[in-house]
């Protein structure tokens, strides 16, 4: 059975950087279409970065594109991580890991299997 295993979420000041990892247990990410998703409070989820399995296809939201990047660790082949940049206010959130139903340049749908989110507080 597919785990996804979040971590490196924290603290941190505006214009500020953190890298979040998505650990998969139980496959190889380069199996799977993953991607980052954030729920702010009082908000839905909604899809941040997101990765096509072997295609490398990518899909960023509007409003963290050229700020955020997703990848996939070549080596270990089980870790997705989310590169964030010039971190915003609105940037906080929870920020989970998911399975990917389908992945476009301009749309990603999320599948059923989800990590326990990893909190992003972005504060002065």
């Amino acid at each position: 059975q597919v785990q996804l295993v979040e971590s490196g979420g924290g603290l941190v000041q505006p214009g500020g950087s953190l890298r979040l990892s998505c650990e998969v247990v139980g496959a190889t990410s380069d199996h799977l279409s993953i991607g980052w998703f954030r729920q702010a409070p009082g908000s839905g989820r909604e899809a941040v970065a997101c990765v096509r399995t072997r295609l490398d296809s990518r899909y960023y939201l509007d409003s963290v594109r050229g700020r955020f990047t997703i990848s996939r660790d070549d080596e270990k082949r089980n870790t997705v991580y989310l590169q964030m940049n010039n971190l915003r206010l609105e940037d906080t959130g929870v920020y989970y890991c998911g399975t990917i139903a389908s992945v476009g340049g301009y749309w990603c749908y999320a599948d059923n299997i989800w990590g326990q989110g990893t909190r992003v507080t972005v504060s002065s």
